[in-house]
């Protein structure tokens, strides 16, 4: 049981802060179908820099540098979808499928080159962090609380307050609803939906990092974020774009991912034969069967997805 709370919480806030991240982008007005991608990248920033900083390095400094690495490259990689979708007026949806295309394969091939460069014979895709992952745990009797998780639920506080207390926020929003009225008053469109997209990098890329860190020791690259990046999109259409609800679906569909990992734990689960296929196709499976019965019940901002155009009215 104590395995499935620490599982479900350390997953659940995964989803949530790459889902966070799709809520910033798309009330900006930019669909952000690349957050596998930038979960991806995000994960290899955070996963190098672990790499890198030398023996010894004193915990507290371990997590912020890595958290920071991750979110720099989750923003850098973010950039592509800014120049894309808001300079040039691209498909909004192609420009995602590219990026999480492209960003495996990336990942795959620097982690295989990092790798060579210490040791020719080594051209694997992985990357190993064993003794440093114990600077993001602490251990409360078999509970292995995760730094990460404080962090998910100080941003989503965050993101609340920003979104719906702030002018920033409104202003967003504004732009995700009806950027031609929001112009008309003087927000610069184009500033904000930058400004929703990288904040969408940011959290996506944090996401990455904290979901390669969940109870394993290293990870490889090649087999991306097993399609987390979708399942967070998944989180904040059921979540309907805001931050309290997209917290509450986070934790039912952890609840199912967790559960993959410890069913065998539970002996009427183990009993009842099912292959564990099964189980990891089951969070994947309640998305689908969830948004099929409320996604015609979800109200998207209004112009998400269609490029801004100063001269339409």
């Amino acid at each position: 049981m104590v395995l499935l709370v620490q599982y479900t919480i350390i997953f659940a806030s995964v989803l949530m802060l790459v889902a966070l991240g799709g809520c910033f982008s798309e009330h900006s007005g930019i669909i952000n179908l690349g957050l596998e991608g930038i979960m991806v990248i995000g994960a290899l920033g955070g996963a190098l820099i672990m790499n890198l900083l030398p023996a010894g390095t004193n915990g507290f400094v371990m997590v912020v540098v890595t958290a920071l690495a991750a979110v720099g490259f989750g923003i850098l990689y973010s950039c592509l979808l800014g120049v894309a979708a808001i300079q040039f007026k691209a498909d909004q949806t192609l420009i995602g499928t590219a990026m999480n295309m492209l960003a495996t394969a990336a990942a795959t091939v620097f982690v295989s080159a990092f790798n060579a460069s210490k040791n020719p014979d080594n051209t694997s895709s992985t990357l190993q962090y064993i003794s440093q992952k114990n600077a993001f745990i602490v251990r409360i009797g078999g509970f292995e609380f995760n730094w990460f998780m404080l962090l998910a639920v100080i941003l989503l506080g965050i993101s609340w307050f920003i979104l719906y207390k702030t002018r920033f926020g409104l202003r967003l929003m504004a732009c995700g609803e009806n950027p031609q009225a929001a112009d008309s008053v003087g927000i610069n469109v184009k500033r904000m939906r930058w400004s929703g997209v990288l904040i969408s990098g940011a959290l996506g890329g944090l996401g990455g990092i904290v979901y390669i860190l969940a109870g394993v020791s290293e990870w490889k690259f090649e087999v991306g974020v097993a399609g987390f990046g979708f399942l967070a999109l998944a989180v904040m259409i059921f979540g309907q774009w805001k931050p309290t609800k997209i917290a509450l679906a986070a934790l039912l569909f952890g609840f199912f991912r967790a559960l993959s990992n410890v069913y065998t734990g539970f002996p009427f689960l183990a009993n009842l034969g099912i292959p564990s296929t099964i189980y990891n196709m089951m969070p994947y499976i309640i998305s689908l069967v969830i948004l099929a019965f409320t996604s015609k019940n979800s109200k998207a901002p209004k112009a998400e997805g269609i490029p801004y155009d100063k001269g339409m009215r």
